[in-house]
């Protein structure tokens, strides 16, 4: 069934033989557009079982250490940027990707912010204990712990953990002239992580001025260095709005004040989402297939009026965040659609939903009119949930139609999701970047894919 497709169900031959499905032991024989005959096996079932059982392996290249870049150029809109369009590749600078996204587009950004979510406390003993704070558990609401005073707990990792098995640890904080001290304490294992209880005697003093003051700029680490100075502007993109990452968005970086601007002014549209970004990000692939990992949850928020926007025009996502972000708000609307009863609150989109069976296949617009109308039932004027969402190969795209992204790892889930967009053609994409002296990772260059 090479270069042929299942029809009505979109999903393509690529991978099948003339026997069958390559890999997965499926013959062709008797396949429908249905399903398999005399099975029960439906094309929905299938699907998930095909995007399961990807292999990895199949989605590696040999990344150079000296073509990771370490530091941002001396301006962000002079970076490279490879434009790959209808299977052609063209190879400019950020600056001028105006010329290659037409009037009718809106680019939607996310404006989350990074946090200075690397605390570094103290042991009565002298020992230095590293916690990496990387979502609210209590309150966990993003703007309630930030603005708590006195006392919130956070889903942590710990650095040199071994060395705190007990009791409190401390950090003296310079705040209006005066120190205060804060205190963390260790309660819980929560999955790969712990719940850290942090407290402090302070009227006004909040959680996020901790972070400001006291915090560090969690740069990742295949950048091989502590973070310095110059990240503090840096990693942070020039729109970011909403505290609440620990990672960038760093498609975004490259955007200049005035390049969005000369953008408004061609014709091009703009939208934002909030997506906090986790330190998921980093978590590579470790198992064979697909199917063993486990997606990391991150929560966002989408107000009606952008909701409303991507009913008209070209959506060109800015990043990998704001890609899923703008499909998980398809399938919240899929979701609401075959609910025989509405939920009190808008429900998280899983990792394996898009691969599952459903009732039938829904436009965008009653999705979104679906989210549109419970919104307006709620009185809510924006979307607030989380999604755990894994986007590979087979998976088709109902929202986004191109995405401007860095490089990415090898054989993680954002070059996956590369490949869910450009298919095969990633290789040719990466080999050329690669070729052509292209930086790669958070502050690499950038490609503006439209397939």
């Amino acid at each position: 069934m090479a270069g042929t497709e299942i029809a009505g169900t979109g999903i393509a031959g690529t991978g099948m033989a003339g026997t069958g499905m390559a890999g997965t032991g499926i013959t062709a024989t008797g396949i429908t557009a249905t399903g398999i005959a005399g099975t029960g096996i439906t094309i929905d079932g299938m699907r998930e079982n095909i995007a399961r059982n990807i292999r990895t392996g199949d989605y590696l290249y040999d990344l150079p250490d000296e073509k990771i870049a370490r530091y941002p150029l001396q301006e962000r809109d002079q970076s490279k940027l490879l434009i790959f369009r209808d299977g052609f590749i063209e190879d400019d600078i950020f600056k001028n990707i105006g010329r290659h996204l037409g009037k009718g587009t809106t680019l939607v950004f996310n404006n989350t912010r990074v946090i200075r979510a690397r605390l570094l406390f103290r042991k009565e003993t002298g020992a230095s204990i590293e916690i990496f704070c990387l979502e609210p558990f209590d309150p966990s609401d993003y703007q309630l712990s930030l603005t708590s005073a006195n006392s919130c707990s956070w889903i942590c990792l710990v650095g040199n953990s071994k060395k705190w098995k007990q009791g409190s640890v401390t950090m003296n904080l310079l705040y209006k002239g005066e120190i205060v001290k804060v205190s963390a304490e260790r309660l819980n294992d929560v999955n790969d992580g712990n719940t850290i209880r942090f407290s402090w005697e302070h009227k006004t003093l909040t959680m996020a001025e901790i972070l400001e003051g006291g915090g560090h700029i969690p740069v990742p680490p295949y950048l091989g260095r502590d973070d310095e100075a110059i990240d503090t502007i840096r990693y942070q993109t020039v729109y970011s709005e909403t505290d609440g990452s620990v990672a960038a968005p760093t498609a975004g970086l490259h955007f200049t004040e005035s390049l969005i601007d000369d953008l408004m002014a061609s014709g091009i549209k703009r939208d934002y989402i909030t997506l906090h970004v986790g330190a998921g990000t980093f978590v590579p692939v470790k198992t064979e297939t697909i199917g063993g990992h486990e997606m990391h949850t991150e929560h966002f928020s989408v107000t009606r009026t952008t909701i409303q926007n991507l009913l008209s025009g070209r959506v060109i996502a800015v990043g990998t965040t704001t890609v899923r972000t703008l499909e998980s708000i398809y399938w919240l609307g899929v979701m609401l659609l075959e609910s025989d009863n509405l939920p009190d609150q808008l429900p998280s989109v899983s990792q394996w939903i898009p691969y599952q069976e459903h009732k039938r296949e829904y436009s965008v617009q009653e999705a979104i009119g679906a989210l549109e109308s419970y919104m307006e039932l709620k009185r809510y004027e924006s979307a607030h949930t989380s999604t755990s969402v894994i986007i590979v190969p087979g998976y088709r795209f109902r929202i986004v139609k191109g995405v401007i992204t860095n490089y990415h790892m090898p054989g993680s889930t954002l070059l996956l999701l590369v490949s869910a967009l450009v298919g095969d053609s990633w290789r040719s994409v990466y080999d050329h970047a690669l070729d052509n002296n292209y930086r790669f990772l958070s502050y690499g260059d950038s490609s503006l894919l439209l397939p």
